[in-house]
């Protein structure tokens, strides 16, 4: 069994209701505690919206230490950007303001460039106190062999296969499937997993030995003037621009399938308050990050090869508060789970604890629309696999 959280971003409560009432995680004190038999992902980005980022660091990374194979914690592009501040704050990029003090310079980092506006006030908070410096310096500390962020990233990977189910932080594509930006030609998908990870780790050797990882730096963000990254496993995102979710293209789930891969797992993409299942003739893909929903905590997701659990709260247009909770076979080709509306192009994103199905449809300014619907209502729907709109 593999328990799965992903997109923490420095807030403790999310890993406290991950944890709380969860059958195969638990949490001791600041300890995470694993059920005998239970592999337990972290999707990445484990800092930046919340005042608890080096706490949660230190916690995964201790839980890695004791249970070694059986914790897997994946690098997102919230830990990985932090790499870049050891250059930047010497080396300011182009439109950084002039002659900033080193806070100002670290705010217009965090606010301009990383999508993180209140890093430096929640890492302020999380110190308790009010001087710049220190605050600076704490970052420059994380980076440093021992600190908080550099171990993370020491005990992690970018990509992890577990019998029929693939994590990764961001997206699988067809842009990125068997790239790697080292040039490995991998046309196997569990030698192009080993080619990433050995990539990764080979970056990181290399900021050791004080040389900035250019490449791994431009795989982790968007590509210069737009706001996605495909080809990167993680930064690419699986959803279109209002957020509403799509299967990887059909080829790629041929190739995917080929390998016994029937289920991809991400995170990075918001897509409302609670996981998004999508299916279509066996193969999942499922999205696990709810940062910006209406309700965000930390949802509990849980794989098997045959069986995916979800328990999660969302919040309906209506105001109402529900609980989501559903065990879906993957082999189960029956009902509208993970199936689209041809007509109101609404996702049935997940099953209600009291049976109905939770539709979902991303709207303009990140705001979404959730509507609980009973089952029999749906029969007559027109419904399809959700792949991207207007795709082949």
């Amino acid at each position: 069994m593999i328990a799965y959280l992903t997109d923490v971003e420095g807030r403790w409560d999310k890993l406290v209701s991950f944890a709380t009432g969860n059958p195969h995680v638990r949490l001791d004190g600041t300890a995470l505690r694993l059920a005998d038999g239970v592999t337990f992902v972290f999707g990445g980005d484990s800092i930046d919206r919340g005042p608890h980022g080096r706490r949660i660091l230190t916690t995964l990374v201790a839980a890695k230490r004791a249970y070694g194979d059986r914790v897997v914690l994946l690098a997102g592009n919230r830990d990985l950007n932090k790499l870049r501040l050891a250059h930047e704050l010497d080396a300011p990029r182009e439109g950084a303001p002039d002659h900033a003090s080193r806070g100002d310079l670290l705010r217009w980092i965090f606010r301009s460039t990383m999508g993180a506006p209140r890093a430096f006030a929640h890492r302020a908070a999380e110190l308790g106190t009010s001087d710049d410096d220190a605050v600076v310096d704490s970052f420059l500390a994380d980076l440093r062999p021992g600190g908080a962020i550099i171990e993370y990233l020491r005990a992690a990977q970018l990509a992890y296969r577990a019998g029929a189910s693939l994590f990764v932080h961001g997206g699988v594509t067809r842009d990125n499937l068997f790239v790697t930006p080292n040039g490995a030609t991998p046309r196997d998908v569990d030698a192009w997993v080993a080619a990433l990870n050995q990539f990764f780790a080979d970056e990181l050797a290399g900021f050791a030995a004080g040389r900035t990882p250019t490449a791994l730096i431009a795989y982790q963000a968007p590509v210069p003037g737009t706001h996605l990254n495909q080809a990167s496993v993680v930064y690419a995102r699986p959803t279109d621009d209002e957020g509403n979710p799509h299967l990887p293209e059909r080829a790629v789930i041929a190739h995917l399938r080929a390998a016994g891969v029937d289920r991809v797992v991400v995170g990075h993409t918001p897509s409302g308050d609670c996981p998004a299942l999508l299916h279509d003739d066996g193969f999942e893909l499922v999205l696990g990050d709810n940062s910006y929903g209406r309700i965000e905590l930390g949802s509990q997701l849980a794989f098997s090869d045959d069986v995916t659990t979800v328990r999660a709260m969302t919040e309906l247009d209506d105001g109402t508060h529900h609980s989501v909770a559903f065990a879906h076979a993957r082999a189960d080709r029956r009902g509208p789970l993970g199936h689209r509306d041809r007509e109101t192009e609404q996702l049935a994103k997940a099953r209600l604890a009291d049976g109905r199905f939770l539709l979902f449809r991303g709207l303009p300014e990140r705001r979404v629309e959730q509507r609980a619907v009973a089952a029999d209502a749906l029969a007559a729907r027109p419904l399809e696999a959700p792949y991207a709109l207007g795709a082949a």
